[in-house]
């Protein structure tokens, strides 16, 4: 991976999707405490810095202070926690509240790893509040870039309808880029639409006929067909 051009291996130890963690992956390592360090220092041994994603545990939030010194004992670079377990999903507040004592965990077992939080962080101005807040290194945004494609930018604004189908269109000019590098399926771009195509007059009527298309070309079309229509960019109730 580094002859590739690769800078490090970030382990996704917190996925919740059902045929991922039961069959023992994603945060069904949580369960297997072993193979999740037996992972690690596989990946380590290849010489690029590893990173691990996870949540507070599996089934109980009380599980945490075992699986974090657990995985900050395999000397990472970073330790990226998603505040809630996995039977949790995001059905609960993300447990903020535990921040100092995972924090104050780091800093005994392995001070020199980063930590990173995750949950509930819609934008970066709330982010930056929170690392501020309780002194850690870095923050993660999931969920909010489905509410705000411009979750990371430094001063919010209002964006209009051009502004969020050209993110489109840039989105779609990258999915063909790296799909060159690497075969991939147009299909879970559809997931995505819902994030761009919102807020105008239009915008529902446009997302149902995207839906319906089959690749990226097909959808700049319909979009350039959507521009050249009539359209006084009037915003309407946001969905």
């Amino acid at each position: 991976m580094a002859k590739e051009g690769f800078k490090g291996i970030d382990i996704n130890m917190g996925c919740p999707v059902a045929n991922v963690a039961e069959n023992g992956k994603g945060s069904g390592l949580i369960c297997r405490p072993k193979t999740a360090a037996d992972i690690i220092q596989a990946a380590k041994a290849g010489g690029l810095p590893v990173s691990v994603k996870t949540r507070l545990g599996f089934s109980r939030v009380d599980e945490w202070r075992d699986w974090l010194t657990h995985i900050l004992k395999q000397d990472i670079v970073n330790l990226s926690i998603h505040l809630r377990t996995r039977e949790e999903m995001s059905k609960v507040d993300a447990h903020w509240e535990l921040i100092p004592e995972i924090k104050k965990l780091r800093d005994e077992v392995a001070p020199d790893t980063l930590l990173t939080i995750n949950g509930d962080i819609p934008d970066r101005q709330t982010g930056l509040k929170l690392a501020e807040q309780y002194g850690v290194d870095g923050i993660m945004i999931g969920r909010g870039i489905f509410h705000n494609p411009f979750a990371f930018e430094k001063e919010p604004k209002d964006h209009s309808s051009r502004e969020l189908l050209d993110l489109l269109r840039l989105h779609l000019d990258l999915h063909d880029q790296y799909s060159a590098l690497e075969p991939r399926s147009f299909s879970p771009l559809a997931r995505f639409f819902k994030i761009y195509v919102r807020g105008f007059r239009g915008a529902s009527e446009l997302r149902n006929t995207l839906m319906n298309a089959k690749s990226t070309n097909e959808v700049r079309a319909l979009l350039n067909e959507f521009g050249s229509k009539e359209h006084d960019g009037a915003e309407e109730p946001r969905d």
